[in-house]
């Protein structure tokens, strides 16, 4: 068959139980278990360099810059003056460099947990870190996020969930639960804000979990932002949630203008995906997302871990 490629390889990854994406793969830079979950650092024709933990692809270069400035930016952006900002997980190092943009930021504390996943990301995925593991602001802890939150008193301005989906089971679903964001609001400082990446939300996959961490986060900080922007390498659109202390900015009227105007202000580098314009189109959801979320009736506790398995 002339035109199509010779490939002897393909990853095949499920986006639902009856969907599948297929991807021609040039090499395997790496496979293998951890103590937590198995790896695959794969290079494919169409996404490049990926990282996938448990068969569920977790950035691709081709897009992970739509990922992790659609994560990290908005919040970012709103707070009056992040300085100290917390994340959990995010080991491609991408969620921190976005974290590190900011001339405002003086400590960056990053909590993950597989330091070996960690490691093969700083060997095989220079273009997602960007040199980011090595800016002393950034320190880097290889420990269950769960347990140092609860044991420490630091304040943070800002705090970003980045690890894998509730439905992958394992102790993830952990950092999805109502006790957890009760953990991450003693931990936000004045007028502090965390985000976490929600999972699918596209028209066949919504209700899968985004819907459900909208909810459980409601019933803890006093507004919740749920957003999302379509990542092709995850083969649908993806959603992140925000939630807000009391004194925090509502995200949802933060005009392109003064988006425009803070991006300029705070961040040396040329963004390529987060402006004004983009950030209207991140918070306007659909009506089936909004309808979604209030017709949502779950909600994620650690007596509860509905989505693990």
């Amino acid at each position: 068959m002339d035109g199509l490629p010779n490939q002897t390889l393909w990853y095949f990854e499920y986006i639902t139980p009856e969907l599948v994406q297929a991807e021609g793969v040039r090499r395997v830079l790496y496979e293998g278990q951890t103590k937590y979950q198995h790896v695959q650092v794969l290079e494919t024709g169409p996404f490049g360099r990926s990282l996938v933990l448990d068969g569920k692809t977790q950035s691709s270069e081709a897009d992970e810059w739509v990922y992790h400035e659609g994560l990290v930016q908005p919040v970012m952006v709103a707070h009056s003056d992040p300085k100290r900002v917390f994340i959990a997980g995010g080991g491609e190092g991408a969620t921190a460099r976005e974290v590190l943009r900011h001339q405002s930021v003086t400590e960056v504390v990053m909590v993950d947990l597989d330091k070996e996943v960690v490691d093969l990301c700083k060997e095989h995925l220079p273009n997602h870190h960007k040199g980011a593991f090595d800016d002393p602001r950034l320190t880097l802890l290889h420990e269950d996020a769960l347990a140092y939150l609860d044991n420490t008193t630091e304040l943070f301005d800002v705090m970003i969930i980045d690890v894998p989906d509730p439905l992958e089971g394992g102790p993830a679903y952990l950092l999805y639960t109502e006790e957890f964001y009760g953990v991450v609001k003693s931990r936000l400082g004045p007028g502090g804000m965390v985000v976490t990446q929600a999972g699918p939300a596209g028209p066949i996959n919504v209700t899968e979990v985004f819907a459900a961490i909208n909810k459980t986060m409601a019933r803890v900080f006093r507004s919740v932002t749920g957003y999302r922007t379509y990542i092709p390498s995850f083969g649908t659109t993806w959603g992140f949630a925000m939630g807000a202390t009391e004194d925090a900015p509502d995200l949802t009227l933060l005009a392109p203008d003064e988006v425009d105007r803070r991006i300029a202000a705070r961040i040396t580098s040329e963004l390529a995906y987060y402006d004004g314009v983009t950030h209207q189109g991140l918070m306007g959801l659909p009506k089936y997302i909004r309808q979604a979320i209030a017709d949502e009736t779950r909600v994620i506790t650690k007596a509860n871990p509905i989505y693990a398995i």
